[in-house]
């Protein structure tokens, strides 16, 4: 059973905790290293992720809801300027891997979910009545034309890498990650909502076609598919449902999907990325990564709630919410929990927090009640 009035203040903390990573330039980082709770040897995560960045968005929109825009004013509509304005977008169009605070790529993998998460969080942002889409046009023209022009009938033109940045899918093999693809579909779908655009509409119904067909008659989802096929399960394959809506959380290949995401990857139960997962974000001297094994990531617990709130399973929701504030001391979510006291984690995380706001958010609108 919940603690409600922990609950609610862990809502006020999670709020701090996004607000805190918003840059006054509009960059928004994963975490904050300057935390007082930030471990001395956790990995150095001062850079912006647009994806982390995207669900920072929507987190604050539905905090907005329920605290009002004190003390988190512009950092949605600061953070959709600060891309606008990141190395490479004017030109592409779209999101690499990881930014510094200002704007520079640090790393330049393509990562397409990310182009795809932000125009999620541009139109989650104007539903909510916080921004007019025309303010933001640029943006979401560039974006949804950028993710167009690399879309080839089945695949992306260009080598594309996955949400946790180890694998790679390629255009010779017409690859796709199904997280990646599914949040296109979605991004391309929120654009044209917004500035209604064939182009835009068609791209992103012939990529459900490919992802779909591909897993017609098939007894589950997995990584990535193509001309050789990744057929291990992943966490992320949560955001089919949510946030990218590609399935319905009541489909069976769904069903079938998160029943074995939970025989898989349950840990003590948490729930890990994938099986034999290996980064854990512990460094040794401030620059050698020691790769312990990984542990369970709350935010996968978070979203493993989502998707029982949509199914209107109150009770597993709840309890995978539970899974793990019975196992956090204080107040602040990690990114990752392990089963020892040696290997430490990024703390807090923004991702984590977000992620914790939408699960309690998704619960009581099941249970009726007031977020």
């Amino acid at each position: 059973m919940l603690d409600m009035k922990r609950v609610r203040g862990l809502l006020g903390v999670s709020r701090d905790v996004i607000v805190d990573c918003a840059q006054k330039n509009g960059a928004i980082i994963a975490a904050n290293p300057k935390h007082l709770a930030y471990p001395k040897d956790a990995k150095n995560y001062r850079y912006v992720w647009p994806r982390d960045a995207a669900f920072a968005c929507v987190a604050l929109d539905l905090l907005d809801e329920s605290f009002g825009k004190k003390g988190a004013l512009s950092v949605q509509e600061n953070f959709f300027r600060w891309c606008e304005r990141a190395e490479g977008f004017k030109r592409y169009g779209l999101f690499f891997e990881k930014y510094y605070v200002n704007g520079k790529k640090a790393l330049h993998s393509f990562q397409p979910d990310q182009t795809g998460a932000v125009l999620f969080a541009v139109y989650h942002r104007v539903r909510a009545g916080g921004v007019d889409v025309g303010e933001f046009r640029d943006l979401v023209l560039k974006a949804a034309d950028g993710l167009c022009r690399v879309w080839d009938k089945d695949h992306f033109v260009r080598v594309t890498n996955d949400l946790w940045e180890e694998r790679f899918c390629f255009p010779d093999f017409r690859e796709n990650f199904t997280y990646s693809l599914a949040a296109c579909i979605c991004g391309l779908k929120c654009a044209n909502e917004m500035i209604p655009t064939d182009r835009w509409m068609r791209t992103a119904c012939e990529m459900e076609s490919v992802l779909r067909g591909h897993f017609q008659g098939k007894s589950r989802l997995y990584r990535s598919f193509g001309d050789i096929n990744d057929e291990r399960i992943d966490a992320s394959l949560l955001g089919v449902v949510y946030p990218f809506g590609v399935y319905d959380a009541g489909d069976k290949v769904v069903k079938d999907t998160v029943r074995e995401i939970v025989d898989c990857l349950c840990v003590d139960e948490g729930i890990m990325r994938y099986e034999g997962d290996e980064y854990d974000g512990w460094m040794y001297g401030g620059g050698v990564h020691r790769k312990k094994g990984a542990g369970v990531w709350p935010l996968l617990s978070f979203w493993l709630s989502v998707y029982y709130s949509r199914v209107g399973d109150v009770r597993a929701a709840e309890k995978w919410i539970c899974s793990v504030l019975d196992r956090v001391d204080g107040s602040y979510f990690p990114e990752q929990l392990f089963g020892n006291s040696f290997q430490k984690s990024v703390t807090p995380l923004s991702w984590s927090h977000c992620m914790f706001v939408i699960a309690v958010h998704e619960l009581m609108k099941v249970k009726k009640q007031k977020f």
